[in-house]
C-alpha cells in the first residue's frame, strides 16, 4: 500500500475528480474529510461519490458551533468585512478545515493532505498557509492546480470514471456554502456586465417576491456575541440558521461584487448572507451605543486589518492573536439588544438599548430635564477654536490674495 494522504473533501465536482486522481496520479490511499460547516450537501450521496472514486473512508466532522463560536463570532466582533462587502464566511471556514485536516491526518498517520481549490484561487493560500502553521511536516498537494483540468475536462473525467457528480456543462456554477453564507462564481457570472440570473440564488427572495410587511427581531447580545432573538437564548447554531430562514425570505444579504483576490486579480462574486448582514449591522448600533467616538474611529481601522488578515489565510499568526486581544477588549462592554426591520432587501436597526450604554437622554434631550451645561459652550467653544484663531491672524490672513475668500471681507461682498 502506499502513503496515506487526507483530502478535503466537499463531494462535488473537484473533490469527487481529486479523489481518483490522487490514487491515479500520485499512487496515494485517499481518506476523504467532510466538515460540516453548515448547509453540508446531502452526506449519503456525497459518501458513495467518494466511496465510487476509491476512497478508503469518507468521514465526516460536525463542525458548526466550533465553526461560529471560535471563528465567526470573533470576527462578528471584529465587524471583519472584506473591501466593504463580504462578511467572509468561506475565508472564516479554511483555517477550521485545515484544522481538521491536521487532526485527522495524525488520527490515520498520513503524510500528506490535499485539497482541490484552484490555483487562481484564494483558498489554496488559506489551506497551505494554514496548514503548515499546524503541520508543517505534513505535504500539501493542490489536486486542482497540479492536474490542470478545466471545469469542462473535470466534468468529462468524473463521467469516464462513473463518478456521479451535479454540476454539468450547461450549469457550470461553483459554490461554497456554510453557516455564515454562500457564494457562487464560474459560468455567466465571469462577465462582470451581466446581472446574475435569478437562479444563482439559493437562501435570499428577490425584492419583487417579499413579504410587503416588514419583519422585526430583537437581538440581543452579550460581550459582542448575539445570545438570543425576541427574548429566547440560542445557540450559536440555531440563532444562526434562524436568521438566515427569516431575513432571506425578506431578501437580505445578496451580495453582487468585484473584489481583489489575494493572487492579484480581480474576479466577480455573488454571495448570500442574510445571517451575518443582519448580525453585522445589529452589531454595529449597538457598539455606536456602547463604545467612545476614539474606539470606534480606531476599531474601524482595526475591522479592515482583521478583515485582510482571515480574506489571506493568516488565522493561524502571531498578528492575529495581538488583534483579537484587542477586539475581545472592546467587546467587554457590548452587551444590549437591538431591534432590526427586515424589509424588502434591507436590514434596519431601529432601536437599540443597554445597560452598558454611553448614551444620556438627560444630556441628549432638548425638551424638560435637559441637564447640559449649555453656559459651558462658550469657553469649550474658544478654546477649541484658538489654534485656528491664531493661525488665521497671524499666517492665513497675511498670505490671502485679494480674490482669496479667506481674506476678510470678501465673502458675499457686492
Amino acid at each position: 500500500m502506499g502513503e496515506t494522504i487526507v483530502l478535503a473533501y466537499s463531494g462535488g465536482l473537484d473533490t469527487s475528480v481529486a479523489t481518483k486522481w490522487l490514487q491515479e496520479a500520485r499512487g496515494y490511499e485517499v481518506v476523504c474529510l467532510m466538515v460540516d460547516l453548515g448547509r453540508l450537501p446531502d452526506v449519503d450521496s456525497a459518501r458513495e461519490r467518494g466511496l465510487k472514486a476509491g476512497a478508503l473512508a469518507v468521514d465526516v466532522v460536525d463542525a458548526k458551533e466550533d465553526f461560529l463560536r471560535f471563528f465567526v463570532y470573533p470576527a462578528l466582533g471584529a465587524g471583519a468585512v472584506y473591501e466593504g462587502s463580504y462578511p467572509l464566511a468561506t475565508a472564516l471556514g479554511r483555517p477550521l478545515i485545515a484544522k481538521l485536516l491536521v487532526d485527522k491526518a495524525r488520527e490515520v498517520g498520513a503524510t500528506a493532505v490535499a485539497h482541490g481549490c484552484t490555483g487562481k484561487g484564494n483558498d489554496q493560500v488559506r489551506f497551505d498557509v494554514s496548514i503548515r502553521a499546524l503541520g508543517p511536516d505534513l505535504k500539501v498537494v493542490g489536486t486542482a492546480r497540479e492536474n490542470l483540468m478545466n471545469r469542462d475536462e473535470a466534468i468529462a473525467y468524473a463521467e469516464r470514471h462513473g463518478i456521479p457528480i451535479k454540476q454539468t456543462v450547461a450549469s457550470p456554477y461553483s459554490t461554497d456554502e456554510n453557516l455564515w453564507g454562500r457564494s457562487v462564481e464560474a459560468g455567466m457570472l465571469e462577465d462582470p456586465w451581466m446581472e446574475p440570473p435569478e437562479e444563482v440564488y439559493a437562501w435570499t427572495k428577490p425584492v419583487r417576491a417579499t413579504p410587503e410587511e416588514p419583519a422585526y427581531v430583537t437581538i440581543r447580545f452579550d460581550h459582542g456575541a448575539p445570545v438570543a432573538l425576541d427574548g429566547e437564548e440560542l445557540r450559536a447554531v440555531e440563532l444562526v440558521e434562524r436568521l438566515n430562514a427569516l431575513a432571506g425570505e425578506h431578501g437580505v444579504g445578496r451580495i453582487d461584487m468585484v473584489e481583489d483576490r489575494l493572487v492579484g486579480i480581480k474576479s466577480r462574486e455573488i454571495y448570500e448572507s442574510p445571517a451575518a448582514v443582519t448580525l453585522l449591522e445589529a452589531h454595529r448600533s449597538l457598539e455606536a451605543l456602547t463604545l467612545t467616538k476614539l474606539q470606534l474611529r480606531f476599531k474601524e481601522r482595526v475591522a479592515q486589518e482583521y478583515a485582510d488578515l482571515i480574506y489571506n489565510g493568516l488565522w493561524f499568526t502571531a498578528h492575529h492573536q495581538d488583534l483579537a486581544a484587542y477586539v475581545q477588549s472592546t467587546q467587554r462592554h457590548v452587551t444590549g439588544e437591538v431591534r432590526m426591520r427586515l424589509h424588502r432587501g434591507t436590514a434596519t436597526a431601529v432601536g437599540r438599548q443597554s445597560e452598558r450604554s454611553l448614551y444620556s437622554h438627560a444630556l441628549a434631550t432638548y425638551s424638560e430635564g435637559d441637564q447640559f451645561d449649555q453656559s459651558a459652550a462658550l469657553g469649550f467653544i474658544k478654546l477649541h477654536g484658538l489654534p485656528v484663531e491664531v493661525q488665521a491672524r497671524r499666517q492665513l490672513m497675511l498670505d490671502a490674495k485679494d480674490d482669496d475668500p479667506l481674506r476678510l471681507g470678501t465673502v458675499g461682498e457686492d
